[in-house]
């Protein structure tokens, strides 16, 4: 039995395991529902132990990072409640999160050369867990920066400025890879969280860009890369407009 079965039969069986867990141990549960898939049917008993524990082992990856994401968006949504209590203006536009599914991190394991295993998931990806935080305005993203960079219970691992320094396609955000403390049952466990800290300009562009390169496997031109560039450019000129408005209003209050 293959790790790739157990990340595809995984993204299968997820949904349902959360709505019977509750009924029985989940090992028990495990066991007693893979017995009749197609890939695991002609297999020893022994053999189907292992692929239960391997698993169990992935279902436990998953249930981190998603309680990772869980741990960030909390603080998150804490600062958005306070800036409204205390400011009347909230930087945070808007938040989304997603977990990297089980077919994208087969993919960029292969990608890497690594073990199709949960263990090389956990090891080398700090991408599996992404939070999106929308800002109104370019120094909104800086100031909800140093904020999680202050935090004494996040560690920042990584963290780069493409707001400052664009990549050559022209696409802007800032990046920060945080590792988030996860209290469970058992004991204190680490996961990194990738935050992309975007204005609302931004992720407009950088939204419509992924469209249209993912739209086609074609290699996109020469010239349709510049114009993509010239868009973020100029997009980009209307965000330190709009910054710039902003702080002189601010001036007049």
């Amino acid at each position: 039995m293959s790790c790739i079965d157990i990340f595809y039969i995984y993204d299968i069986m997820v949904t349902y395991y959360s709505e019977r867990v509750n009924l029985m141990s989940e090992m028990e549960f495990i066991i007693d529902n893979i017995g009749n898939l197609p890939a695991v049917v002609n297999q020893s008993e022994e053999q189907r132990n292992e692929f239960a524990v391997n698993f169990m082992k992935f279902l436990q990856l998953t249930h981190l990072y998603d309680s990772a994401i869980k741990v960030v968006r909390t603080c998150l949504d804490i600062l958005a409640e306070e800036f409204n209590i205390k400011f009347s203006r909230n930087p945070i536009h808007n938040i989304e999160s997603r977990l990297k599914s089980a077919e994208s991190i087969i993919g960029k394991l292969q990608k890497k050369n690594l073990p199709l295993t949960p263990e090389a998931a956990s090891k080398n990806l700090l991408d599996i867990a992404g939070i999106r935080v929308t800002c109104y305005y370019i120094s909104d993203i800086y100031y909800i920066v140093n904020i999680l960079s202050r935090r004494d219970d996040f560690t920042i691992i990584k963290q780069k400025d493409y707001i400052s320094k664009p990549k050559p396609s022209g696409y802007r955000s800032y990046h920060l890879i945080i590792n988030v403390p996860v209290y469970l049952s058992s004991k204190k466990y680490y996961a990194p969280v990738e935050i992309q800290i975007r204005t609302m300009a931004m992720d407009f562009w950088a939204s419509l860009e992924h469209q249209l390169k993912y739209k086609t496997n074609a290699k996109l031109s020469p010239e349709i890369s510049q114009e993509l560039k010239e868009c973020a450019d100029r997009i980009a000129k209307t965000d330190t407009q709009m910054q710039k408005i902003f702080m002189q209003i601010n001036d007049l209050e």
